[in-house]
């Protein structure tokens, strides 16, 4: 052992470690270390890779029904300059289904919290009307099309069916965060004499605004999905499902992937500002993550 040690030692004196390219590779790690940690950085990457692996598969296909990304760019340009092929601007077509959406999804949250809420606070009128509310909610929004076709018209239509698909996970997420309130926040409460409204307002809506924001954003998403197979189902000339149709109808790929591009988009957002109202009301909870 002691002829090994000395050997080793007579071998860094002959040969000693370069210390800047000790010094280039603690930089580089550094560096490294603090990418990953980016968030932005590693959204970019990924999207980058996205993007490449697009690409090489629509080249490798080589076929108009796989548009390529630049493909797919150069449509953008096109509805957006020029409009579609019935010379709708592309901006009305976005403009037509966020109003439709926002209609739809307000509708929804404005009666969804309320009764999601009643129904935490009165477990036994929650199981009392469960043969009644339950099974609408596996009836998905998309079945309700024929009978909005029938029964509704114009905005009408859109908003209900939109309604029907963001109400369900607001409502079960605001009768969930009442249920997990913590116990001890009620009975502080009731020892230092609040009423009930007092920690109903205080206690209890404060402490289910978590699992309320969280069944808006899922609400959102199937809004977003339920006003696409609305206007799918006809009755508009405007909207971005209605575009993606028309398009289809003459075999036109690249304008379909712009609409999905956008309806990603669109959500995206609208996820992205769902999450910082809630670090913002919420900064007390340890993490919010997606």
């Amino acid at each position: 052992m002691g002829s090994d040690s000395k050997q080793e030692s007579a071998t860094l004196v002959r040969h000693p470690p370069d210390e800047r390219q000790v010094a280039r590779k603690g930089h580089l790690w550094l560096m490294l270390r603090a990418f990953l940690r980016n968030e932005i950085a590693l959204n970019v990457l990924s999207f980058g890779v996205l993007i490449a692996v697009w690409q090489v598969v629509s080249a490798l296909l080589n076929t108009p029904f796989v548009p390529g990304p630049v493909a797919v760019a150069r449509a953008f340009w096109m509805l957006a300059v020029h409009g579609d092929y019935e010379h709708i601007p592309l901006w009305k077509h976005v403009v037509a289904s966020l109003e439709r959406l926002a209609v739809g999804f307000a509708s929804g949250a404005i009666v969804g919290v309320p009764i999601g809420l009643l129904m935490g606070l009165t477990p036994k009128l929650a199981r009392g009307t469960r043969a009644v509310i339950e099974p609408f909610r596996f009836i998905p929004p998309i079945a309700w099309i024929p009978l909005a076709i029938i029964l509704l018209t114009g905005m009408e239509r859109y908003a209900f069916l939109i309604f029907l698909g963001a109400f369900f996970p607001i409502y079960t997420a605001s009768a969930l965060g009442v249920a997990r309130v913590e116990m001890h926040f009620r009975d502080v409460a009731k020892i230092h004499g609040a009423s009930k409204g007092w920690i109903i307002l205080h206690v209890v809506i404060p402490s289910a605004l978590p699992e309320i924001l969280s069944g808006m954003r899922v609400g959102l998403g199937v809004a977003w999905m339920t006003i696409v197979a609305a206007e799918m189902s006809g009755g508009t000339s405007v909207g971005i499902a209605r575009m993606m149709i028309n398009y289809a109808e003459i075999l036109k790929v690249a304008p379909i992937v712009v609409g999905m591009v956008i309806i990603g988009a669109l959500g995206l957002l609208g996820n992205e500002l769902l999450l910082v109202l809630e670090r913002r009301l919420f900064r007390w909870r340890w993490a919010v993550k997606l």
